[in-house]
């Protein structure tokens, strides 16, 4: 049998890893952030919606509250989600690290490509999620959707009172800094080993793997999936979602 008989290999299968444990304090008093609702739906299963629309992603895995795993299993039992996604939860750790850590202990054998989410980005378009994992399967080991800043950035010296003047101490060039979204996209192996030698306090996972020295990619983002941290972005994500029902006719 020749070579070119031979079945074409199955791409690698993906899974997400979205860490819902914050209590989101920038948003205000009440409950925690991936649980507040937009257009009447928890945001966590917006999120989790926007992963498991791509026809890629075969398991979500959810890394709630330390104590409110059975409550966020509920709110998943209790919202249409598609049929062909498996989906898991498991209670989360003190920091993002450490819960992004247990949600990959929790992936069984198989996925050879992981998402890291943020639960409070909840209206990535499908399209970026797809982006992210075509870039992984291409041979990237980590990839992050991003976008060229719109203000110019000043790099300060911090006050040591907060809202006194900072001085200014450069300007760096803005056609080479990119804002970060997620997912972020990883080859699995890659990702865990990150997480086992970095200790390091790191603000994502990408970061992480440029610790170990290698390479992350950017490919573009999308204005519809900012972060939603204060009370301003809820009311933008809003009308994003008003705007798609309109569209969408839903």
């Amino acid at each position: 049998m020749s070579d070119d008989s031979l079945p074409a290999p199955l791409p690698a299968r993906t899974a997400a890893v979205i860490p819902a444990a914050g209590r989101g304090v920038r948003l205000g008093p009440g409950a925690p952030k991936a649980l507040r609702a937009l257009g009447g739906t928890p945001m966590l299963i917006h999120a989790v919606r926007a992963l498991a629309a791509s026809r890629a992603v075969s398991l979500v895995v959810v890394v709630a509250p330390p104590d409110g795993a059975a409550e966020v299993r509920s709110l998943l039992d209790a919202h249409a989600l598609p049929d062909r996604t498996d989906f898991v939860v498991v209670p989360g750790g003190e920091t993002r690290q450490e819960s992004v850590k247990l949600g990959l202990d929790a992936l069984p054998p198989g996925h050879d490509i992981v998402l890291v989410h943020d639960a409070a980005r909840p209206l990535v378009p499908v399209d970026t999620v797809d982006a992210v994992i075509e870039a992984v399967r291409d041979g990237a080991l980590a990839v992050v959707p991003a976008l060229p800043l719109a203000d110019t950035v000043k790099e300060v010296e911090p006050a040591e009172v907060p809202g006194a003047p900072e001085p200014v101490v450069a300007t760096p060039d803005r056609a080479r800094l990119r804002a970060v979204q997620t997912p972020q996209g990883f080859d699995r192996a890659t990702l865990v080993r990150a997480h086992e030698t970095v200790t390091d306090d790191v603000t994502d996972d990408a970061g992480m793997v440029e610790r170990l020295g290698l390479t992350v990619v950017a490919v573009p983002g999308h204005e519809e999936a900012f972060k939603v941290t204060r009370p301003l972005d809820l009311v933008l994500a809003e009308a994003v979602l008003a705007r798609r029902r309109l569209n969408d006719g839903f």
